[in-house]
């Protein structure tokens, strides 16, 4: 299993955060997504078959991209 923090800029409440996880908790693989939306970030756990790439394209594809470097 993988787990990765990261910084979403558009996060601005707990709603944005409970979207968030409806989206990725569709995708297969991804076991545990968490928010913080006063930080702006979202810690994601995920096992095969998801990847960090199939997160983050999910994430674009919905409005909250990740803030890359």
């Amino acid at each position: 299993m993988e787990k990765k923090t990261v910084t979403i800029p558009n996060i601005s409440c707990n709603h944005c955060v409970a979207s968030i996880r409806s989206e990725l908790n569709e995708l297969e693989g991804v076991n545990v997504v968490a928010g913080n939306h006063e930080a702006g970030t979202i810690t994601v756990e995920w096992a095969d078959p998801a990847t960090f790439e199939t997160i983050r394209d999910r994430l674009k594809e919905i409005n909250y991209p990740v803030r890359e470097g």
